[in-house]
């Protein structure tokens, strides 16, 4: 045996020897999930120069729309801890039962539009204690948009609101913070008034 052959042979050797060595048994480590730290619930009220009034979380921002198609009472109430955002949109009916048909249909249409994506679609109708009756309507699977309502008084004022978070996590991952938002969003409701002084 030569000098070759007796080397190819040694580093054989010695490569299945550590092979044989390293084998360990892989156990894969389980699902991990975000951690959240929510905040205790406080809320403030909005100011005063809107056309409606509700509290909403301390722990949120008072943004003005991004959507392109902002109109002038519209606002966002943005969580910059959990990446999420309550779109809030506001429209005036002006007693025309056509143009509140036409704002129930879009509301409808709007949630509907993420039928492809949900399990399952939950409407609901709820009374305030202040004795509004509101819409909400709760969204489950990987939808943009997990909790959405809507509150009018049918003459005058139409209230509609949708959930946004801005992140990749998946939604059953996000199941806490959905939960903590969706609670704020029903003390909004609860808290709603028309600001008559604003046209």
């Amino acid at each position: 045996m030569d000098l070759l052959s007796w080397c190819i042979m040694l580093l054989g050797s010695l490569i299945l020897l550590s092979a044989m060595g390293c084998q360990q048994s892989y156990t894969p480590k389980p699902k991990g999930y975000n951690r959240l730290i929510l905040p205790k619930h406080e809320y403030v009220s909005l100011p005063d120069t809107l056309p409606y009034r509700f509290e909403y979380s301390k722990h949120a921002q008072l943004l003005k729309d991004t959507s392109g198609i902002s109109e002038r009472y519209w606002l966002e109430v943005y969580y910059p801890e959990l990446l999420a955002d309550v779109h809030v949109t506001f429209k005036r009916i002006g007693g025309s039962q056509k143009i509140l048909q036409e704002y129930l249909d879009d509301a409808y249409f709007l949630t509907a539009k993420h039928q492809i994506k949900a399990y399952s679609i939950d409407e609901h109708i709820v009374k305030t204690p202040k004795g509004r009756t509101a819409v909400i309507a709760e969204l489950e699977g990987e939808v943009p948009s997990q909790f959405q309502f809507y509150s009018t008084d049918s003459t005058d004022h139409f209230l509609r609101g949708a959930l946004y978070f801005y992140t990749q996590v998946q939604n059953d991952s996000l199941a806490p913070a959905i939960e903590y938002v969706k609670k704020d969003i029903l003390h909004m409701l609860n808290t709603l008034e028309w600001n008559e002084k604003i046209n």
